[in-house]
């Protein structure tokens, strides 16, 4: 029997990281001294997860005065941050919560810049950087998007439906419990996973990867592989959880380090399209055909992640298509089961979202492996509909 994790504390760049079961007590220092705290939250989640009701009782015990905003959705829109810092400035809040996945901690991220300036999330993109933030702790639902870790966020822009990242900054104090993604439903629990697994997959083949990085993605995979089967079987087992919540962190810190590539710039653009396609099972609709032209371009950096799939995958281009199927039934195994089809798309809008990809991977995706054309990404989104 697999002792459960131990709790432990991980100090990276400019984030305190608490991971373990309870470890949401850790709040109790960080509030010490503030007396209106802002908490950013999607409609349900964090009441559902019991996250927030700790969350109050610390609060409470401080005497320290909340201002709740509960309306980020999945893949969050500019606006939603706008608007928030609108009421948090109003409410003279000093410090902010974040009690969510990552679409509430991107959201948070972001609020916390534009309280204390005047800039924009436009300008946040255009990398315009704050002088001023305000104090930020996270306490993470989910384990899938590592923005507890990381420096990133990402924001849909109404006007145009473009889905983009940019540096925002880090969270001062940050929350890996367990307990908390018990509630997670099994599509979000698949969902947010396999973002984590292709979080491990693009930053160990991106073109800033290094052997640092390529230990965590390796570690992160080969326990989402092993785990995520596990867990859908068996979802109140909070040592999966706990194993699942540690791949997605220390993915995480990948990303940071090393960045994403073809697959986020390709799901970025469909879940702008519709946000209502969840974004790790964009990327998982996508991946398997994405992975079959990285494995050409970068076999040997693709096998180190691959072999937790299937050891017989060797480090040679020869063995794209073995990798392309491989990934492709495993997450059959799981219960992926849509297309992008089932969220609208069709051959029609191939011309226009090619053009478009090929020009932010010009623009922003330097960490790309593969020789984009208009060729690949046509295969890639063929196979994906």
């Amino acid at each position: 029997m697999v002792t459960p994790l131990k709790k432990f504390k991980l100090k990276y760049a400019d984030t305190t990281l608490f991971f373990g079961e309870k470890s949401i007590g850790n709040l109790e220092t960080w509030v010490h001294g503030k007396q209106v705290v802002g908490l950013v939250m999607s409609r349900t989640a964090a009441k559902n997860s019991g996250a927030l009701q700790e969350v109050l009782e610390i609060l409470s015990r401080h005497s320290i005065v909340h201002v709740p905003y509960s309306d980020v959705t999945p893949n969050p829109y500019a606006s939603q941050a706008v608007s928030c810092a609108e009421l948090f400035r109003k409410e003279r809040v000093d410090s902010i919560i974040a009690i969510g996945g990552g679409s509430v901690i991107d959201v948070a991220k972001t609020v916390s810049i534009l309280v204390k300036s005047n800039l924009s999330p436009t300008e946040l993109v255009k990398g315009v950087k704050p002088e001023n933030t305000l104090p930020l702790a996270a306490v993470n639902l989910t384990h899938g998007t590592g923005s507890e870790i990381d420096r990133y966020a990402v924001l849909t822009f109404e006007e145009t439906g473009e889905k983009r990242g940019f540096t925002a900054r880090y969270p001062e104090v940050s929350i890996d419990d367990p307990r908390f993604t018990l509630t997670l439903p099994r599509d979000q629990t698949l969902f947010t996973s396999l973002d984590a697994f292709y979080h491990a997959y693009e930053s160990a083949t991106s073109l800033y990867t290094n052997m640092f990085v390529q230990t965590l993605s390796s570690e992160a995979a080969g326990i989402i592989v092993k785990t995520l089967p596990e867990a859908l079987s068996n979802m109140k087992s909070l040592e999966l959880r706990s194993r699942l919540l540690y791949a997605s962190m220390i993915a995480g810190i990948s990303i940071d380090i090393a960045l994403t590539h073809l697959n986020h710039a390709l799901e970025h653009t469909f879940s702008g399209l519709n946000p209502r396609l969840p974004h790790g099972e964009g990327l998982a609709i996508l991946g398997p055909r994405i992975i079959y032209h990285v494995h050409k371009a970068v076999p040997e950096d693709s096998a180190i992640i691959l072999k937790h799939i299937d050891p017989s995958i060797r480090p040679l281009s020869g063995d794209a298509e073995k990798a392309y199927v491989a990934v492709r039934e495993f997450q059959n195994r799981l219960g992926l089961k849509r297309k992008l089809s089932d969220y609208g798309f069709g051959l029609d809008d191939i011309p226009g979202i090619v053009a478009y990809t090929l020009r932010i991977i010009r623009e922003r995706y330097k960490t790309t492996p593969v020789n984009v054309s208009e060729d690949v990404l046509k295969d890639i989104i063929l196979d994906a509909l």
